[in-house]
C-alpha cells in the first residue's frame, strides 16, 4: 500500500468530501474550512481545513467560533498530523480549545483481512438491529469502556431509524451474555469503511474475539465495493491493528470547544 498517496485520498474522500452522517446534517465548505453541522443534538465540528498561513489559521478558528458558538453549540476542530500550520493546535488552544486524547490514523487494505478468523467455542456474532439488540451492544461497550453508553444507544437508535443500510452494528454473545461490539460506519461514494468502537470485557480479551470481528467486518465491506478500513485507534488497539497488517498513517487530536 503506498501510505501517502492513501493519506491523500483519504483527506479527499473523508475530509474535504466529507459526508452527512444522518438526515438533517448538512456539510458546508467555508473558504479552507469543511465542517459538518449537525441535526439537533447532533455532532458539530470542522473536518478538514487547507490553511497556509498563521493568519488566515486565526480568521478561519474565529469564524467558526463565531458560527457554531453563535448558535450555543458544542463542536470539535479535528486536527490531523500532516494538517497546517504546523502550531495550529496551539492556536486553537489559545482561542479557548481544549485537547482530548491524540489518536491514530491507521488503515488497511480490505481485502488482507479477509481471513478465517474463528471465534472461541460457545461465542458467536450476532448482527444489531434494533433496540434490543442496541441495549445487548450498550451493555457490552459498558463492561469494555468503564463508562456510561448512553451516547451510543442514542446513536444507533437514531442510525437505525434513519440510515440502517450505511451502518453494520455487531455484538459477540457469551450463551445469552454480552461480551464484546463493535461497529463499521460505510460511507457512500468513497472508497473507505470506518471500523469503531471495537471493545471487549476484560475476562474475555486475548482469545482471538477483537480479530474476529475485523474479519466479520472486512468480509461485509468488502462485498459492498469498499477497500480499505478505516481506525482511529488509541494506544491500546494500535499494536494490535499493527499486527493485523493496519499502517499508521497520521495522528488525530479533537479539539473541542464549549460556548
Amino acid at each position: 500500500m503506498d501510505n501517502a498517496a492513501v493519506l491523500d485520498l483519504y483527506d479527499r474522500d473523508m475530509r474535504e468530501g466529507a459526508l452527512p452522517e444522518s438526515p438533517g446534517a448538512r456539510v458546508e465548505r467555508v473558504g479552507r474550512v469543511v465542517r459538518h453541522v449537525g441535526s439537533e443534538g447532533g455532532w458539530n465540528g470542522v473536518v478538514w481545513s487547507g490553511l497556509d498561513a498563521a493568519a488566515e489559521a486565526d480568521e478561519a478558528i474565529a469564524e467558526q467560533i463565531a458560527y457554531f458558538g453563535g448558535r450555543g453549540r458544542d463542536f470539535e476542530w479535528k486536527v490531523y498530523g500532516h494538517d497546517r500550520p504546523a502550531d495550529l493546535p496551539h492556536r486553537l488552544v489559545r482561542a479557548g480549545f481544549v485537547a482530548e486524547p491524540e489518536e491514530t490514523l491507521m488503515i488497511g487494505e480490505t481485502a488482507e483481512q479477509l481471513v478465517d478468523a474463528r471465534l472461541p467455542e460457545g461465542l458467536r456474532i450476532v448482527p444489531v438491529t434494533d433496540m434490543a439488540g442496541v441495549d445487548l451492544m450498550a451493555e457490552a461497550n459498558e463492561k469494555a469502556f468503564g463508562k456510561d453508553a448512553a451516547w451510543l444507544r442514542d446513536l444507533m437508535r437514531d442510525r437505525l431509524a434513519t440510515d440502517p443500510d450505511h451502518v453494520v452494528a455487531l455484538v459477540v454473545l457469551a450463551g445469552d451474555e454480552p461480551v464484546s461490539s463493535a461497529r463499521m460506519e460505510l460511507v457512500p461514494g468513497t472508497r473507505f469503511a470506518g471500523l469503531w468502537g471495537g471493545g471487549t470485557a476484560e475476562a474475555w480479551r486475548g482469545r482471538g474475539i477483537y480479530r474476529a470481528l475485523v474479519a466479520h467486518r472486512a468480509r461485509i465491506a468488502a462485498d459492498r465495493g469498499y477497500r480499505y478500513l478505516q481506525v482511529d485507534a488509541s494506544d491500546q488497539s494500535r499494536p494490535i491493528l499493527e499486527r493485523l497488517g493496519f499502517a499508521p498513517l497520521t495522528t488525530t487530536t479533537p479539539y473541542v470547544y464549549v460556548p
